[in-house]
């Protein structure tokens, strides 16, 4: 008897809560397409957010240090300052120190490669391969020209200058992006907090729960991934720097730089800089040894960044497989460009917290229950929250 009087409330009930969730998705659409015309807005500027993306990247990585410098009795914009200058002066003497260095290897890497053509020509010879007659090269003659033309350029700087300088528009670019980056920094990294809380105040309060929890969760894996991954590629620089430069190759240090630039993308640094490696090598001696020191090298390093750094800095801060975070890094380069790459794996992580989210809520809802025998959708549930 109670449940046929009950109908009428629940049907009543369900018809208000109907109308509520028409109400709110009429109200929401004129937003969501807002939403939807600024990513594309964003899309249509790419190619000129690079400095604003780099700011923004740092300005987050120094927030935490700015926080604690506050803590200490400084101003806000006390503690940008200090953090500026401090990043400010690394920087200078990392270019102090490194520049001369790689114009000394790449100089020394110019001046094998005639040496190394006469020997593939030798090699060709004798194999039986005929060259064209004129086409034999010149290494002695070859070797003054480079050396002349290096000396005149004024070493690595003022070559790559005179490349750049050819196009007007190109330099005025390169120059304006590179000098908004510390200012876009400074000032996103000044007002950091104040943007945090007007994000928080523009969200609908009954969203603000879920909202904080996603934020904090999300904050927490992107932090620990950015500086465990950055930790993890300064290693990598080191340790092929030293490692190669023992195993007697000249361009160590550049493709140490390398190796540890693109170690990001799993499995691409350590294949670039066997290739790199190679060649250098090959330039620079033609004997078999060397490359024996090579696969040493490179399988220990191996080694050291799947058994050693990786699971020790990083471990498995995003959650995502391997071929996922190649995916989205290809994905990013080929949407937004250089902008794309820089964003695909903090973009990455944030999806995957989205996405353990998700599967919670899929768990959790009457769809996936339905049907389940008893306390296996719970036990579901409770793996899904704990993995989460």
């Amino acid at each position: 008897m109670s449940s046929t009087d009950d109908r009428p409330g629940a049907s009543a009930g369900q018809a208000v809560e109907s109308a509520i969730e028409n109400l709110q998705l009429r109200d929401s659409w004129p937003w969501l397409v807002a939403m939807a015309a600024f990513f594309g807005f964003c899309w249509l500027l790419a190619p000129i957010l690079t400095p604003f993306v780099l700011g923004a990247g740092l300005a987050y990585a120094g927030d935490p240090t700015v926080d604690r410098l506050q803590r200490w009795g400084l101003s806000r914009t006390a503690g940008v300052s200090v953090v500026f200058l401090a990043i400010g002066l690394i920087s200078l003497l990392g270019l102090l120190m490194l520049l001369p260095m790689l114009q000394n290897q790449v100089s020394t890497f110019l001046q094998n490669v005639p040496e190394w053509l006469a020997w593939m020509q030798d090699q060709a010879a004798k194999v039986g391969i005929a060259l064209p007659e004129g086409s034999r090269l010149d290494a002695e003659g070859f070797k003054k020209l480079v050396a002349k033309h290096w000396d005149d350029a004024g070493g690595v700087l003022k070559t790559i200058w005179a490349h750049i300088s050819a196009s007007g528009g190109a330099l005025l670019t390169a120059i304006a992006s590179l000098l908004l980056v510390p200012v876009v920094t400074f000032y996103l990294l000044r007002d950091w907090d104040d943007l945090v809380a007007w994000i928080h105040g523009i969200i609908p309060p009954r969203h603000l729960p879920l909202t904080t929890r996603l934020a904090k969760e999300t904050d927490s894996v992107l932090g620990a991934f950015i500086r465990g991954q950055l930790t993890v590629m300064a290693a990598l620089t080191v340790y092929y720097w030293i490692a190669l430069w023992i195993a007697g190759l000249n361009l160590a240090l550049l493709v140490g730089l390398i190796v540890g630039l693109i170690s990001f993308v799993p499995y691409l640094g350590a294949i670039v800089g066997v290739l790199t490696a190679v060649i250098a090598m090959l330039v620079q001696t033609q004997e078999l040894l060397p490359f024996v020191w090579l696969a040493i090298v490179f399988g220990i390093g191996q080694v050291l960044e799947s058994n050693v750094l990786t699971p020790w800095l990083v471990g498995d801060k995003i959650g995502l497989h391997p071929v996922a975070v190649i995916f989205a890094v290809m994905a990013g380069g080929q949407l937004f460009g250089f902008v794309g790459v820089m964003l695909a794996l903090p973009v990455a992580a944030i999806i995957a917290v989205l996405l353990r989210h998700a599967k919670a809520q899929w768990l959790a809802s009457r769809t996936y229950r339905l049907g389940a025998p008893a306390g296996a959708s719970d036990v579901a549930v409770e793996d899904a929250s704990k993995n989460a």
